[in-house]
């Protein structure tokens, strides 16, 4: 199943029960890429940001099958001043803080390797050679198996991967940033500080670049594509957007499907991970779903044309 379980919820809104409980169906079910990081959800007051890796961990040793999941998680925006609720304190990718991250990442996780590392913002007070070589150096060590970068710009993730191979180190061949089905208004910004789009340069780039894989986060925009008590972002309000919502929900209703599988099947089809964040097993199942709906050629054009 080429889809990631999100996590930010995982030992805090969602319980440590209920997470195994999600946990477990999605192992079942087929799923092995579990997407996380070393500060969800350090936004919530009362909260470290260690509480997903560590309820994932206790997951891991309690049913002991750490080598038939895959691991994703990142550095860069844990906050270092306790209880800061925003980016302002955030650790960084220099050096030292690649390194000590991974290391608090391993002992929450309970495990010896990260099967995919995400430098999780951009960091231009650091140079890119020095974060480059700090990934590189986990890898050297075994420590990391895999690196992405998340929420860069095609143009920074081209010269990282450009450091990398000048300097024989480990290139990203991920890139994890929002994207969905609808397309927002050109030159808008989310209300989320430090979520970047999938622009359509980035899409052209991952569609060149064979070893470089699309991970994309917030697919089905908490609910917004299903439920009246989630309405669609701002960004989205553009008459493009009531085109592609009717081609979206026909081509539901034709192949018996829910309008959130057919996003998550559509994201599947272009060759992207998507994210898919849940809180219940009637998401899960949902989510689940999306594995087994097939979009022929004439069905993805439609989805593609309506603009």
């Amino acid at each position: 199943m080429d889809i990631a379980l999100g996590t930010i919820p995982f030992g805090t809104a969602v319980s440590r029960e209920d997470s195994f409980a999600l946990l477990d169906r999605f192992h079942e079910a087929g799923g092995t890429m579990l997407d996380t990081a070393n500060n969800y959800p350090f936004w919530v007051p009362g909260r470290t940001g260690d509480e997903s890796e560590e309820t994932i961990g206790a997951w891991l040793a309690a049913r002991g099958n750490r080598d038939r999941v895959f691991i994703s998680t990142k550095c860069g925006a844990r906050p270092t001043v306790p209880g800061d609720t925003t980016l302002g304190s955030a650790e960084g990718l220099s050096a030292a803080a690649v390194t000590r991250a991974a290391e608090g990442s391993l002992r929450r996780l309970g495990t010896d390797r990260i099967d995919l590392y995400w430098a999780h913002v951009e960091d231009r007070s650091v140079p890119l050679e020095e974060t480059v070589e700090a990934f590189g150096e986990l890898a050297r060590r075994g420590r990391v198996l895999a690196a992405g970068a998340s929420n860069a710009p095609a143009w920074r993730l081209e010269r990282a991967r450009n450091v990398a191979a000048a300097h024989g180190s480990m290139p990203y061949t991920a890139v994890q940033l929002r994207h969905t089905y609808l397309r927002p208004r050109p030159h808008t910004r989310f209300a989320e500080s430090g979520h970047r789009l999938a622009s359509e340069e980035m899409l052209d780039y991952v569609a060149a670049e064979p070893e470089v894989t699309l991970w994309a986060y917030n697919t089905l925009m908490s609910g917004a594509y299903t439920r009246p008590d989630r309405p669609i972002p701002d960004i989205y309000h553009h008459p493009g957007t009531e085109r592609r919502l009717a081609v979206l929900r026909e081509v539901a209703g034709e192949l018996g499907a829910t309008p959130n599988q057919v996003v998550l099947a559509w994201l599947m089809a272009d060759g992207h991970v998507p994210v898919v964040g849940v809180s219940s097993m009637e998401q899960l199942e949902e989510a689940i779903g999306a594995a087994d709906v097939k979009l022929d050629a004439d069905l993805r054009t439609r989805l593609d044309a309506a603009c």
